[in-house]
């Protein structure tokens, strides 16, 4: 099984309105053959919308989507012939596993050999020998999944669109999933297009990750990029900097900035322009905040709550303006005591106003 070849899938300038509602503002995206793109972004950001839209299903108010020299945003979904792995499954229940994998090759006229052909190739390479009699039913929710993987890719598409595929499974099957689409991508060599609401899976998964907020593009990059070096502040919160802490930039000096935060002047990373003296945030991860010793350089919080997570303790405080923060610590706090936390300088991230 191989997956038809194209050189590069463009969106330009995609619009979405529903009404009043612009779910999908100028999305503009260039994606190669054979890469593995990650959508991924909070709760209503735009990229379902998006996916919908390449699939055919959902037609654009603006802008236009390419394949090559070809303009694909006109034709029908049948048409553009991609293979579409929805949240739900969508398997036909009164139909065998065999049947369902098919159905799309028996709808375009293949020949019964050669959709039997295809068909056992397709199940080999999502692993369900042995259950290609069996009814949807009767399968546990991993074994859907790869049978609806199998349905999108026995058409040998170009591109393989994957809607919040994983969402339905436990951890574990996610994170044994995961592995098999992304082997099965592999694989086939083929091209895919991943929606996610999961940094994790979008980070261990994709070649690139384009971040969406309110219907736009706010950053796309590989995933170590990413991970530690967010543009925006509201990038960096979405990829796991969940402390963010405001303050006044004291001084700027090439790549870092000290921000005065409750009388502390904190050392970190900027990420963008900064003016000295303006309002500036500092974004650090809980697991690169710790305690230190009283009277060292630090956040002044009180203990609210510490957990015990194996191995070291998850602790959540408050700081005297109200701002909560998470942190790791070696040993239980109790609650209502003083903490002073701090992270190293190159864990710590500067945003400007302007972030």
């Amino acid at each position: 099984m191989h997956a038809a070849s194209f050189r590069e899938l463009r969106l330009d300038r995609l619009s979405r309105d529903f009404g009043t509602h612009n779910a999908l503002k100028d999305v503009s995206l260039t994606i190669q053959q054979g890469e593995f793109i990650a959508l991924l972004g909070p709760s209503g950001c735009g990229k379902s919308t998006t996916l919908n839209i390449i699939a055919g299903l959902l037609p654009a108010t603006g802008g236009g989507i390419w394949l090559d020299d070809k303009r694909i945003d006109p034709l029908r979904p049948e048409e553009r012939g991609f293979g579409m792995v929805f949240q739900n499954y969508a398997l036909f229940p009164h139909m065998s596993v065999n049947k369902n994998i098919g159905f799309g090759l028996k709808m375009r006229g293949t020949p019964k050999a050669e959709i039997e052909r295809r068909v056992a190739e397709a199940v080999g390479l999502v692993r369900l020998q042995g259950q290609t009699e069996k009814l949807p039913g009767q399968l546990s929710g991993g074994q859907q999944q790869r049978v609806a993987i199998a349905r999108a890719i026995v058409v040998e598409p170009p591109l393989v669109l994957m809607d919040e595929p994983l969402s339905n499974l436990d951890a574990k099957l996610r994170l044994e999933m995961r592995a098999e689409i992304r082997r099965i991508h592999n694989t086939l060599g083929a091209t895919t297009i991943y929606v996610t609401h999961d940094q994790e899976e979008a980070l261990s998964l994709a070649d690139r990750i384009v971040v969406m907020r309110d219907g736009q593009v706010r950053q796309v990059g590989i995933p170590e990029d990413l991970f530690s070096r967010p543009d925006h502040l509201d990038v960096a919160e979405f990829m796991g900097f969940r402390n963010k802490i405001a303050g006044k930039a004291a001084s700027v000096s090439g790549e870092h900035a000290t921000v005065a935060i409750d009388g502390a002047a904190i050392l970190g990373r900027a990420r963008n322009t900064i003016a000295q003296g303006a309002a500036a945030h500092l974004a650090i991860r809980p697991e690169d905040l710790h305690p230190v010793a009283a009277g060292s350089v630090g956040l002044k919080a009180q203990v609210i709550s510490t957990e015990f997570r194996g191995r070291e303790f998850v602790g959540f405080a408050r700081m005297a303006d109200g701002t909560d923060l998470s942190f790791l610590a070696h040993d239980k706090l109790a609650p209502g005591s003083e903490v002073t936390l701090a992270a190293e300088p190159d864990r710590v991230l500067v945003y400007g106003a302007a972030a």
